[in-house]
C-alpha cells in the first residue's frame, strides 16, 4: 500500500472542457456570462431571505442554505476553469487539486441532503398542513441541515482520504477541467481497486437514500393531491413541487450516470458534458426555478427595491 503522502507528482494539467483553440474564447465567455448569473442569482436570494422576515419560515431556510451551498459550490472550480480557457498551461497543484476535491464533494453531497430536506419540508407542507409549525420548528430543520453537513463532511473526508493514499508516478494530465474523482483516479500508478469500491459505496448513499426519501415524500404527496376535489387546489399543490422535481431529476440523474457504474465505462467527454449539468447549470437554474417564479420571493425583491429608493 502507498504511504498517504506517497505521491510522486506535485502538479497537474488540467485538459479543460475541449482542446479545439477556437472554442475556448466563445466558452469563456459563456461561462462568465453562467457564472455571473450563478453568483448574482444566489447571492440576491440569500440577501432577500435575510432582509426579509415574512421569509423566515423554514422554506426559505432550506432555500437559503442551498443557495449558499451553489454558491460556494459553482466557485470552486469555476474560476479556475475560466483562468485555464484564456491559459496556455493550464496547471494545478497536487494539493491544490485535493483542496479542490474535497470541497467539490463537500457542496455536492450537501445539496443531495438540502434538497431531500425541501422535499420533505413539501411533503409537511401539503400531506399534514396544520402540523406544520410543529413538525417543522426551527430545531427540526437546523437538526436537518446539521445532518447534512455531516454527511457531507464525512463523504467528503472519504473521497479525499482514498485519493490521498494514492501514489502518481508519471502521468499528470487529467482529462477534465477540474480535479473530479475518476479522471483522477485514472492517473494513479497504484491499484484504485479500493478507492473504486469507495466511490461507488459512497457515491451510492448519498444519491439512492436521498433519492429515495424524495420518491417515497412525492407519493405520499401524489396521493394526497389527486384527493383534493378542486382542480384549482390541485394545480397549485402540483406547481409548489413541479420545479423541485425538475432540479432533483437533474441533479441526481447526472451524478447517478457518472458515478453509479465501472470506472471503465465511462468515457472522458460523456463525463465532461454530465459533470456541466451538475456544476454549471443547475446552480444557475437553482435560484431561477425556487425564486423568481415564486410570489413571495418577487414581493420581498420590490419591497427591497423600495426601501432601497427611500
Amino acid at each position: 500500500m502507498a504511504p498517504a503522502n506517497g505521491s510522486f507528482m506535485t502538479q497537474f494539467i488540467l485538459v479543460g472542457l475541449t482542446d479545439q483553440p477556437d472554442l475556448q474564447l466563445p466558452l469563456f465567455f459563456l461561462f462568465l456570462v453562467m457564472y455571473v448569473v450563478t453568483v448574482m442569482g444566489n447571492l440576491g436570494l440569500i440577501i432577500l431571505i435575510g432582509l426579509n422576515s415574512h421569509l423566515h419560515t423554514p422554506m426559505y431556510f432550506f432555500l437559503f442554505n442551498l443557495s449558499f451551498i451553489d454558491f460556494f459550490y459553482s466557485s470552486v472550480y469555476t474560476p479556475k476553469m475560466l483562468i485555464n480557457f484564456i491559459s496556455k498551461k493550464n496547471i494545478i497543484s497536487y494539493m491544490g487539486c485535493m483542496t479542490q476535491l474535497y470541497f467539490f464533494s463537500f457542496f455536492g453531497i450537501s445539496e443531495c441532503y438540502v434538497l431531500t430536506s425541501m422535499a420533505y419540508d413539501r411533503y409537511v407542507a401539503i400531506c399534514n398542513p396544520l402540523l406544520y409549525n410543529i413538525v417543522m420548528s426551527p430545531k427540526v430543520c437546523s437538526s436537518l441541515m446539521l445532518a447534512s453537513y455531516l454527511m457531507a463532511f464525512s463523504g467528503a473526508m472519504a473521497h479525499t482520504g482514498c485519493m490521498l493514499r494514492l501514489t502518481f508516478c508519471d502521468a499528470n494530465i487529467i482529462n477534465h477541467y477540474f480535479c473530479d474523482i475518476l479522471p483522477v483516479l485514472q492517473l494513479s500508478c497504484t491499484s484504485t481497486y479500493v478507492n473504486e469500491l469507495e466511490v461507488f459505496i459512497v457515491v451510492g448513499i448519498n444519491v439512492i437514500v436521498p433519492s429515495l426519501t424524495i420518491f417515497v415524500s412525492y407519493g405520499l404527496i401524489l396521493s394526497n393531491i389527486l384527493q383534493i376535489s378542486s382542480k384549482e387546489g390541485r394545480s397549485k399543490a402540483f406547481s409548489t413541487c413541479s420545479s423541485h422535481i425538475i432540479a432533483v431529476s437533474l441533479f441526481f440523474g447526472s451524478i447517478a450516470f457518472m458515478y453509479l457504474k465501472p470506472s471503465s465505462s465511462v468515457s472522458m467527454d460523456e463525463e465532461k458534458i454530465s459533470s456541466v449539468f451538475y456544476t454549471n447549470v443547475i446552480p444557475m437554474m437553482n435560484p431561477v426555478i425556487y425564486s423568481l417564479r415564486n410570489k413571495d420571493v418577487k414581493l420581498a425583491l420590490r419591497k427591497t427595491l423600495s426601501r432601497r429608493r427611500f
